[in-house]
């Protein structure tokens, strides 16, 4: 599913059926992504990196009395990007090689477990905050002068939530092999099955890694939705918070949404015609080759926009930053800056959760 899938179904030997029967040649210049697609995959890396190191930082160091209930889900979603990124300086030097991978057989299988691993956690976590915002969102109105706080979710889910991304990548940890190819180089990439198995697992990871969860996130949605019309007034602070919250996370999924959409739809195209249950255009193929790898960077990206939408969009984020990145200050001057109204009027919107 990741890049060195993309190099076994659209690079290998530029042919591939088009459901017809017809074996489709067609010629690109990969010369540009040669040397484009490298630095594009280092940049994901620097930024995400960075952001999600810093989400996570700003959670752990985060007082627990103050944690809310979607902050194991943020926290294991910034986990499955460093999880990703850290991978990719060794698919930018494949990239860069013209697809020789001269990192070893279990260093191949571990980065591409790693990848499909990052790709299913995401989608759990993101539908998991999605479930709980609904669970949420579906308990009557507390009594006004009442408001319990909602404790963060245990270990339970967010266990099961691993246990499940780790056994829907493992075809990955199995059948991926470093082998000899053509023009003397080392490719990391399936194990030889036919294009009727590989069809299968790709179309099996876009169901349970994208579409699947983003259709529970949809639903979860709609009943959000309407459990807020019905509960919330608009006038009460509870209530705006809880807005905001549902902003920054309805911010999340749209951005899991378009930035992998493009990729699996190139992705389960190719695969169906591969397989030979759809017919496509031999020219439309060539395109869909000529743009998997652009739609794999875009989905790619994704591991880095998180921690910009949390600082664009969770005032609490912001202002956790701030106490841990500014300059430290004396005791004295800090009790009275948190008590003082700037920080007064900040931090209400990061009273509810993340």
């Amino acid at each position: 599913m990741e890049y060195a899938e993309a190099e076994e179904y659209y690079y290998g030997e530029e042919t591939a059926g088009n459901g017809t029967g017809e074996a489709c040649e067609w010629q690109a210049d990969w010369e540009a992504s040669f040397s484009l697609l490298p630095l594009l995959y280092l940049l994901v890396f620097a930024l995400g990196l960075s952001g999600n190191g810093l989400v996570l930082l700003t959670l752990w160091r985060g007082p627990r009395a103050r944690r809310r209930s979607a902050d194991a889900y943020i926290g294991n979603l910034a986990l499955a990007d460093l999880a990703f990124v850290a991978t990719l300086p060794l698919w930018a030097a494949y990239t860069a090689l013209r697809f020789h991978w001269p990192f070893g057989a279990a260093l191949c299988k571990l980065s591409s477990f790693l990848v499909l691993l990052s790709m299913f956690a995401s989608a759990f976590c993101l539908g998991g905050l999605s479930a709980e915002r609904c669970r949420a969102a579906a308990r009557a109105a507390p009594p006004p002068r009442v408001a319990p706080r909602r404790r963060p979710a245990g270990l339970g889910p967010v266990a099961a939530l691993w246990a499940a991304a780790a056994a829907a990548a493992l075809p990955a940890l199995l059948l991926r092999e470093a082998r000899r190819g053509p023009r003397n180089r080392t490719l990391c990439e399936l194990a030889a099955g036919g294009a009727g198995r590989a069809a299968a697992l790709s179309l099996g990871a876009t169901a349970l890694g994208f579409a699947a969860p983003l259709l529970l996130m949809a639903v979860c949605y709609c009943c959000v939705g309407a459990a807020v019309r019905r509960h919330l007034r608009p006038r009460r602070a509870e209530a705006a918070a809880r807005r905001r919250l549902l902003r920054l996370i309805a911010a999340l999924v749209a951005v899991f949404a378009g930035c992998w959409l493009p990729f699996h739809l190139l992705k389960s195209l190719f695969a169906l015609a591969a397989a030979g249950l759809l017919e496509l255009p031999c020219a439309l193929l060539g395109l869909i080759a000529r743009l998997h790898p652009y739609a794999t960077c875009l989905a790619y990206l994704n591991s880095c926009l998180n921690p910009l939408l949390y600082a664009f969009l969770d005032g609490r984020f912001r202002a956790r930053c701030r106490l841990l990145l500014g300059p430290r200050r004396p005791p004295a001057a800090a009790s009275s800056t948190l008590s003082g109204p700037t920080q007064r009027s900040e931090l209400p919107s990061a009273g509810t959760k993340l």
